[in-house]
């Protein structure tokens, strides 16, 4: 079976479309974060594509807006014995309840986390996060260095966030780019991948046949990655602000 894709935005939303030989079109909405997915006649183009989800984005906005508030992850109790990623790598978590600071240390599979025997369950969290944003704040800025001169582009601003249905985004006026703090707990390819993906919309703003084109050029694998970054959900979202 032939196949073709094409990468569009459609009212602010994200649709992945592939061109197959088949009869009618199809739109899957997926979790975790409601990407969309379009599975299209070969005798269609763009533009009928775009039509037809044009039609059904009432339903596709009601598809996601249940995955938005589907359960996510279940909150951490950050007690010893759970299970946290970091980089993509499964680490049990171990508490060391001992006076001073809160912090943590990776210990090959183990997550150390050293707090005092009174700190609560959401003190501990908001540990972890910053551990999180500690992490990303020290492999952002070698893998921007580097597309910085693939692309010969430069970032001028960065900041980590955390974002419900994003994994980044970017202000192409400003040239500022957000990173999402989950990253943290992925691959380092997928951490490339969404570096890469903000990078190119200094080039192209929408998600179309130039975007795909760029993506394609400069890192061929970016479809792998980019499911690879959306296999597991987000976690649960009771965290305190954006820092």
């Amino acid at each position: 079976m032939s196949t073709a894709s094409a990468y569009l935005t459609i009212r602010g939303i994200e649709i992945d479309v592939i061109y197959k030989d088949i009869k009618n079109l199809h739109i899957g909405v997926y979790p975790p974060l409601g990407r969309v997915r379009v599975a299209a006649p070969t005798r269609l183009n763009d533009d009928q594509v775009r039509l037809a989800v044009i039609q059904r984005l009432p339903w596709i906005k009601r598809q996601r807006e249940q995955l938005k508030a589907a359960p996510r992850q279940t909150e951490r109790e950050m007690i010893t014995g759970e299970s946290h990623y970091v980089w993509g790598l499964r680490k049990r978590l171990k508490v060391v309840e001992r006076n001073g600071r809160t912090h943590l240390e990776v210990d090959g599979d183990r997550l150390l986390l050293y707090t005092p025997g009174e700190a609560t369950a959401e003190q501990r969290r908001t540990a972890l996060d910053q551990w999180y944003r500690g992490q990303l704040r020290e492999a952002i800025p070698a893998v921007l260095n580097t597309w910085e001169q693939k692309l010969e582009v430069s970032v001028p601003k960065w900041t980590i966030r955390r974002m419900k249905t994003k994994w980044g985004s970017c202000n192409r006026e400003t040239r500022h780019l957000w990173f999402n703090v989950e990253l943290a707990k992925k691959h380092p390819d997928c951490l490339e991948y969404v570096v890469v993906h903000e990078m190119a919309h200094y080039f192209e703003r929408n998600h179309g046949e130039l975007f795909t084109r760029l993506m394609d050029k400069y890192l061929p694998d970016w479809r792998t990655r980019r499911d690879r970054l959306n296999d597991a959900p987000l976690a649960d979202e009771r965290w305190k602000g954006d820092r």
